[in-house]
């Protein structure tokens, strides 16, 4: 990736800052582009109109190449405006495959083993915060690609196999392959260079169609009034291709060498799928029809609303072949032989960018840092849905079934977004998600802290928050509830954004974001806690099947879930909540009273966990020592659940350390906090040694006295149970020799440990809690660790691993635990990344790296969502945290 030495000189080393900069005060906005193309458009929920909401068959991938899509667009390794309105992508044809690639394809959730999975090859190598420089690969086979193969495998196998991967097909085998490498770079914010490069991996000559796709998203079929006019593309023969839209203007595609040029619309086959025989074309699917059948009458050679650019070759072994083209701004034609120049410069300013933020850190671990980087940036989408309309339908196309009023999302008819969202994964989960955004968020301010503030404040916008106040969970259910972890994430990006710009920090957009958060609150009090007794049923909690049985809908018979998870989040969000107030206190009183109501609130919750309602019994386990869920069952018996989850180390997380200096600038809150330990013994009592000063005497809050800290941390330590050689794991091992049963009302169910992919059916089995270490728990579990240090010192010291005879201070323990976490990425001793795991495909690139979902507990390979580099890229913050260890910041 290092720019030639005499080239680099003359780069201008801190232009990608001064990019960043320039974002930020709005002087120029150069994330006017960037890869915010879905990767997977269809099996949405957005493009679902059907009576019974299945969204995977509404909308097939096989409907794809010849359906428009209503709300987005999708391609591969592509990039778009802000709005999406022109997206530019890649297609490919080997002369073999009975479709042209247009799209990644993956299985619908029914048809894989372990849920939805993409069934393709790809990587995000390399990006900006600005979209300067993008670098995507995408391996793409000789043969015929898998289709049926791949499908037919994964429905034989049950859920106690592993998924069916692309390359246990043999598809790959003897490097059959092309890999093909697309790189971006902007001239300016509206200028953009492309190089595509494609590589024959084999040892035979082989032939490739390469096909850059350049696409209107379709705005215009829906609604009389969606445009004055027509979006058009027209070819202006040595000029290249002139693009005119009514709301983003012109824009112009030129390019090198002489492909052959094929239009269409970008319109339904109604044909195929209306059944309109003399219905007039071209239609979306014209550019594959002329390329893979042949036939001419499928497309224009003139004009439309999509244009494919047809390169051909034979390549021989090893060989190349390249293609550039500039997409500009605008109707002056600009040359594309600038591309390598403009190149070198960016990715010369990408390498000196991140060498700076990687200050400290050996080769390997910088390799890591850039390509988790390079994830989070690359999984920006620009996500188009209003609820209304999507309810009422569209008055040019037909009416939808009258029971979608009454089903998903119909309580949310205020949501209405069109904003560039950061996602899970842009194939398995190309939809936000309230918790996976706000853990994305932290990473994302080490890169961009501007566009972090802005997605938190986002999710708490009118048009995406609800009058209610709750946060949209996720598509498939706006109504339900994820962990509440936004103030913590909005704290924690004000902490990054201060340290790296210094001064008092965004004292705007902690207040802008605090001020929503109280409405949230006050939800998650109102609608969650329903007895007033200050415990919380949030039900999924984004666990998923983490649980006896789904917690969001108990079996009939059962009562209401108390849970000990859901209660001690929401201790967490009011200390969350607290610490940001006495932050705004210190610059404005009026937030003391504030913060003193939410630390009385802490309190009561922290009583509910011990005593619910008065009634002598808690969460707290005391024979076993541990926090469970537990259940009402009839005759008013309370049942606990006795599964040794994560969820019983979630108490963990809700602790705060106040130092003496800020209850001296803050005498009111202080004078409060002192009369309510005071005169409220029963709960002063539950402050974990308050009237005892810890380091530098700061005050401890926490849900947990020291006894029952002491007590999670020797399970949460013990190898036998939670503690991987690659992080915590969400269910202890010892499940595995002795899975835990409950029968109930006839009813019988089994939780076994299950280290890789789940084999419980609940929630399509997509995602499992069961067993395998999940890295945004893993990062609270590890800043909780160094929380209670901060107040117990050097002096206090811990078993780890538990049994093993050797004590370590807290701060220790914590460094260990992000060392087992990085691990999942570096090389061992070896040369070998526990992430690729074995097997058919775990020998991927030693260089080209995956940031799965999960990993599996005993090995530590990728599993679930293989490119969720959204909360897996809290990789980059523990990296960050070695440099600190090793003096530097990175800032």
């Amino acid at each position: 990736m290092t720019a030639a030495s005499d080239e680099r000189d003359e780069v201008d080393l801190w232009a990608e800052r001064r990019r960043i900069a320039e974002m930020t005060r709005g002087d120029k906005e150069w994330r006017l582009w960037g890869p915010y193309l879905a990767e997977r458009q269809w099996g949405t929920v957005r493009e679902d109109y059907s009576a019974d909401g299945n969204a995977w068959s509404s909308f097939t991938h096989e409907d794809a190449r010849s359906r428009a899509y209503r709300w987005g667009e999708d391609g591969i390794a592509g990039i778009s405006d802000d709005r999406s309105l022109l997206c530019f992508s890649l297609a490919f044809w080997n002369g073999r495959d009975r479709i042209l690639k247009e799209r990644l394809f993956g299985l619908a959730n029914e048809e894989g083993n372990h849920g939805e999975d993409v069934k393709e090859v790809y990587h995000y190598l390399d990006a900006t915060p600005s979209h300067s420089y993008l670098k995507y690969l995408y391996r793409y086979p000789q043969a015929a690609f898998p289709y049926e193969d791949l499908a037919d495998e994964s429905r034989r196998r049950g859920r106690e196999r592993p998924e069916f991967e692309i390359a246990a097909t043999g598809i790959f085998d003897d490097d059959r392959f092309f890999d093909v490498t697309v790189e971006y770079a902007k001239e300016d914010d509206d200028d953009i260079h492309v190089v595509v490069t494609a590589v024959n991996r084999g040892s035979e000559p082989a032939g490739l169609h390469l096909v850059p796709l350049l696409t209107f998203r379709n705005i215009w079929s829906w609604r009389s009034d969606a445009v004055p006019w027509r979006p058009r593309m027209v070819l202006e023969p040595g000029a290249g291709i002139l693009c005119e839209h009514p709301r983003i203007g012109s824009y112009r595609l030129v390019h090198d060498g002489e492909p052959e040029i094929l239009f269409c619309e970008n319109e339904t086959n109604r044909r195929l799928h209306a059944g309109e025989n003399d219905a007039p074309g071209p239609f979306k699917d014209g550019i594959h029809a002329a390329i893979v059948d042949g036939e001419e009458a499928a497309i224009s050679r003139e004009a439309g609303t999509r244009v494919g650019l047809v390169y051909r070759a034979t390549l021989p072994p090893g060989g190349s072949m390249q293609v550039r083209l500039r997409l500009s701004a605008g109707r002056r034609v600009r040359p594309v032989d600038a591309a390598d120049r403009m190149l070198r410069r960016r990715i010369a300013e990408a390498d000196a960018f991140y060498d700076a933020l990687c200050d400290g850190l050996d080769a390997d671990s910088r390799l890591v840092f850039r390509q988790a980087a390079a994830g989070l940036i690359w999984s920006k989408q620009f996500y188009r849905y209003d609820v209304r309309l999507w309810l009422d339908g569209d008055p040019l196309q037909p009416r939808p079934p009258a029971e979608r009023r009454h089903g998903r999302n119909a309580a949310w008819q205020h949501l209405s977004t069109a904003d560039i969202l950061l996602m899970p994964d842009k194939w398995e989960y190309p939809w936000f998600a309230a918790w996976d955004l706000a853990f994305h968020c932290i990473p994302m301010a080490l890169l961009d802290p501007d566009l972090a503030k802005k997605q938190l404040l986002l999710l708490t916008r009118e048009w995406l928050m609800h009058p209610n106040g709750q946060l949209p969970a996720y598509e498939w259910e706006f109504g339900d509830t994820n962990p509440p972890v936004h103030a913590w994430a909005a704290f924690r990006v004000f902490e990054i954004d201060r340290e790296r710009r210094g001064g008092r920090g965004d004292l705007a957009f902690l207040e802008g974001v605090f001020h929503k958060l109280l409405i949230n609150f006050t939800w998650w009090v109102n609608r969650k806690d329903s007895e007033g007794r200050n415990v919380f049923q949030g039900g999924f909690l984004g666990l998923d099947n983490v649980g006896v049985f789904d917690r969001s809908r108990p079996p009939p018979g059962f009562g209401r879930v108390h849970q000990a998870d859901g209660t001690a989040w929401m201790a967490m969000y009011a200390l969350n909540m607290m610490r940001i107030a006495l932050e705004l206190a210190l610059h404005n009183d009026v937030y003391e009273s504030t913060a003193s109501k939410f630390f009385e609130h802490f309190l009561f919750i922290a009583e509910a966990m011990t005593d619910m309602g008065g009634e002598g019994f808690g969460l707290w386990d005391e024979e076993d020592e541990f926090y469970y869920d537990e259940v009402d069952m009839p005759g008013g018996r309370m049942v606990p659940l006795r599964v040794r989850s994560i969820v019983g180390l979630v108490p963990l997380f809700a602790v705060e350390v106040l130092d003496p200096d800020m209850l001296q600038r803050l005498p009111d809150f202080a004078r409060r906090l002192n009369w309510v330990l005071e005169n409220r013994p029963q709960l002063a009592k539950l402050v974990s040694r308050w009237t005892e000063g810890g380091v530098r005497d700061r005050k401890l809050l926490s849900l947990l006295r020291g006894h029952r800290m002491k007590a999670l941390l020797k399970r949460m330590l013990d190898e036998s149970e939670f503690l991987s050689p690659f992080g915590i794991r969400s269910l202890s091992r010892q499940h595995k020799d002795r899975p835990y049963t409950f029968e109930a009302l006839g009813t019988s169910f089994m939780v076994r440990y299950d280290p890789a992919e789940s084999t419980s059916n609940m929630f399509g089995g997509n995602s499992n809690w069961r067993g395998p270490v999940w890295m945004p728990l893993n990062y609270l579990l590890v800043e909780s660790v160094r929380r209670f240090h901060a107040y117990y010192g050097d002096d206090f010291l811990v078993e780890y691993p538990t049994g093993s005879g050797d004590h370590h201070t807290l701060a220790a323990i914590a460094d260990g635990l992000e060392d087992r976490l990085v691990s999942l990425f570096l090389k061992d001793e070896a040369g070998h990344r526990p992430c690729f795991g074995e097997g058919p495909g775990g020998a991927a690139a030693d260089s080209n790296l995956l940031f799965h979902e999960f990993f599996d507990g005993d090995t530590g390979r990728g599993l679930g969502a293989s490119h969720q580099t959204g909360w897996t890229a809290l990789i980059l913050n523990l990296l960050r945290s070695r440099m600190i260890r090793a003096g530097t910041t990175g800032f």
